[in-house]
């Protein structure tokens, strides 16, 4: 290739490796064509705002994913077509956006330019400043859009007066999300007396934030101010780089501070005002202090000590616009011994457009200056920071307010009346507030005695507790299961795996996740008998291994709840047996620590299955071997009749067990008690049968010395022909009410009876 051609193509091709952030003197940006600043945090381009067509040079976010305009060039002189074009003049000094007609810009419509002197060149920043520097230089700014706001303040971005230069820094709004010329709501800083922010609609001002005293506005945070000879500006930084946030005025009338939220993709305003009814310019009028802390329905206008309703009518409607008036002339007390301030707490400080600024005075200077001039009505520090500077307020004391939390003292000056009034009142409320902190104070101490000693309490509570359950370490050596792995393995204790219930509570089937059957066995959370036993039969269970026991494969403690976990056996329960009609011996009795030469006992810890107990045994404590004499009847009856003692039928009206027996050996039916499927079946001896009976009811008759031993039962059932004596009234004869199937309560439904509907009714049954 021709060397020549190929250097003519590389020069071709200069303007296209030139930086992506830059505009330089032969360059142009048209309609359609972006600059992105290097770090790729701001655009610089044409846009449509909303819904409409014309066409403005913006710059914008570019990791905003809602396109947000942050400056407009042209925003009072829009395009209305796409022929717009950003570029130097011929001489190369001015950035000019022209557009219509023509091809250059000599012919063409200027809608926005700049005046630089010698060849320069655009660039856009990373802080969202487009900046012109000198093409060779490439360092000293000639010109920024910093300088030149439209409706929003960025990090690191002045707001207010530069001295030297005359700029002055305002942020005016749109007219509307779709327009964005020049709207009625600017937002600026006033640098008259100690520079304050201040929010106009229109001619009227609508917030003010209340004078910098060296640490910062009463109403807005992370903000510094330079004040002095060269400028009066204010400067919003942020503690983290990587946030996105901007200030901007909205059309309607108030100033926003909005932050990015990448991960929901929307704005989300922290800050705006006014906001409430005290932010709003002079609410209370002259003279008038707003206090939004108020409570609820109370008006939140009041006047500054020494000051009266200047119109109490319309006080008395809330309206405070009209202010507040000295209550006695300034000229009959001025400068009379006996002046003062009453110091107003958590103030904002009034509007200090007429307040003369004093950097060099402390505060009890500025006192006496004020004492000095008539005119003065209030004073307050102005740097908070080293304590040296004050303002003195003259005039009509306009929009003061009190915060929550922050604001400053401001002193305002009353007369020698006023101000005995006010220290009297001080002292009654320093009274009333030793009184409220000696109540708190008592109040206190009294609760921390209670929390003391209810801690004690618990402690003791606790650890009586721990020594009554064994500790910890009686269980140590067994698997511990949880909660979850047993209501996994149980299917949340499902009734279809229920296996039965015993005198401590119910069993269930379940699987654990290693494939284990298990029975899990859940103590009522009612017994009070549990704990002890749920120690004993981990402690001595756990050690015992035989191949007729059933394994225990560990336990669970979840609050109050107890349970045992055990090896599942599959031959069924020992009831199924039982009620099959193949009666089994089984672990049948009470099971009782005796002296040698005891024959009965007492027990403060009744066990076992009511309907099945004793009398005495349930109701006295008492036991002896009679108790399971008893147990045996009960069953012998059962065996007999093939129905539970402690089940009975309310749809049928039928007795218990021992009622109905009772009831038929004394009418002379004794038969009809036996089962129905017996005598269906014609398969049994009479004889037998009634001596099983008689036998049974002497077996629960109430005294135990009339039961007989079981050596004497025995006796009796093997010889049918020995002569049995006539039982007497067994115990626990009751006479149940049933409900009249055809009646109301019966039309509600069946009640299905607990296992603890026992036949005695003055028991709780377990």
């Amino acid at each position: 290739m021709n060397p020549l051609l190929l250097l003519a193509f590389l020069l071709c091709l200069l303007p296209c490796f030139s930086s992506k952030d830059t505009i330089t003197f032969d360059e142009s940006l048209v309609d359609g064509q972006v600059r992105v600043s290097s770090g790729e945090k701001f655009s610089l381009g044409f846009f449509s705002p909303g819904v409409s067509s014309n066409r403005y040079l913006g710059i914008w976010f570019t990791q905003v994913s809602i396109q947000t305009v942050v400056w407009v060039a042209n925003r009072d002189n829009p395009i209305n077509d796409t022929s717009g074009v950003l570029s130097f003049d011929r001489s190369g000094r001015n950035l000019v956006l022209w557009c219509c007609s023509g091809t250059n810009t000599t012919t063409s419509t200027t809608l926005w330019s700049t005046k630089i002197r010698g060849k320069s060149m655009a660039r856009l920043l990373d802080t969202g400043n487009l900046v012109i520097l000198l093409q060779q230089e490439r360092k000293e700014v000639w010109w920024q859009s910093f300088d030149h706001p439209t409706d929003t303040v960025l990090a690191s971005m002045k707001l207010g007066l530069d001295r030297e230069t005359g700029i002055n820094r305002i942020i005016r709004s749109w007219k509307s999300p779709d327009d964005p010329a020049t709207g009625d709501t600017s937002y600026y800083l006033d640098p008259n007396g100690s520079p304050q922010l201040m929010l106009y609609k229109g001619q009227t001002k609508k917030w003010r934030s209340g004078m910098w005293n060296g640490r910062g506005f009463t109403s807005i945070f992370n903000t510094s101010v330079v004040n002095d000879d060269n400028e009066s500006t204010v400067v919003w930084g942020v503690t983290d780089p990587t946030i996105i946030f901007r200030i901007y005025t909205h059309p309607s009338g108030n100033v926003r501070r909005a932050t990015w939220n990448g991960q929901r993709g929307e704005w989300f305003e922290s800050f705006y005002m006014p906001k409430d009814p005290c932010d709003y310019y002079g609410q209370c009028g002259p003279n008038g202090n707003c206090d939004p802390n108020r409570d609820a329905g109370e008006f939140v206008c009041s006047c500054i000590p020494g000051f009266e309703p200047k119109i109490l009518a319309d006080w008395s409607m809330n309206d405070g616009s009209s202010g507040c008036v000295r209550k006695r002339s300034r000229n009959s007390s001025c400068g009379r011994d006996g002046e003062g301030f009453v110091k107003l707490e958590n103030a904002k400080v009034p509007d200090s457009m007429t307040g003369r600024l004093n950097k060099g005075m402390y505060l009890d200077m500025c006192r006496q200056e004020c004492l000095k001039n008539c005119s003065c009505t209030a004073y307050a520090s102005s740097d908070l920071a080293s304590g040296i500077g004050c303002v003195t307020l003259y005039g009509d004391l306009l929009d003061t307010r009190v915060f929550a939390d922050g604001g400053q003292d401001l002193y305002v000056r009353v007369d020698a009346i006023e101000l005995d009034e006010y220290m009297k009142s001080l002292r009654g409320h320093t009274d009333t507030r030793k009184r409220k902190m000696l109540a708190i104070v008592l109040v206190s101490v009294t609760a921390a005695i209670i929390l003391i000693l209810s801690l004690v309490y618990f402690l003791l509570r606790t650890k009586r507790k721990a020594g009554n359950n064994g500790g910890s370490n009686s269980i140590s050596q067994v698997t511990i299961f949880s909660i979850n792995d047993i209501f996994i393995a149980t299917a949340n204790f499902s009734l279809d795996n229920k296996l039965g219930q015993g005198g401590f509570g119910s069993v269930y089937k379940g699987r654990l996740l290693d494939g284990r059957e298990i029975a899990v066995k859940r103590l009522s959370r009612t017994s009070r008998q549990g704990t002890e036993e749920f120690k004993n039969e981990v402690q001595l269970v756990s050690k015992l291994q035989h191949n007729n026991l059933a394994r225990l494969f560990g336990c669970c403690i979840h609050g109050e709840e107890k349970m045992l976990v055990y090896e599942y056996l599959p031959n069924k329960s020992l009831d199924f047996f039982i009620f099959a009609m193949n009666p089994k011996i089984s672990d049948f009795g009470m099971a009782r620590m005796f002296e040698h030469d005891q024959m009965e006992a007492n027990t403060n810890r009744v066990v076992g299955t009511y309907g099945y107990m004793a009398p005495e045994y349930a109701m006295e404590g008492m036991y002896s071997m009679k108790s399971d004499v008893y147990s045996f009847g009960v069953m012998t009856l059962e065996i007999v009749s093939g129905r539970r003692s402690n089940h009975y039928n309310q749809e049928s009206s039928s007795l218990g067990l021992i009622d109905l027996s009772w009831d038929m050996w004394k009418e002379g039916k004794a038969l009809d008690v036996m089962d129905s499927s017996t005598i269906a079946s014609e398969s049994y001896f009479k004889d037998q049968v009634m001596r099983c009976i008689q036998i049974g009811l002497l077996c629960i008759q109430e005294s135990p010395k009339d039961r007989p031993t079981m050596s004497n039962v025995v006796f009796m059932l093997v010889n049918a022909t020995s002569v049995l004596p006539s039982p007497k009234k067994p115990a626990f004869i009751s006479k149940r009410k049933f409900v009249d199937p055809d009646s109301a309560a019966a039309a509600a439904g069946p009640t299905v009876p607990s296992i603890n509907n026992v036949s005695i009714t003055d028991l709780e049954a377990r």
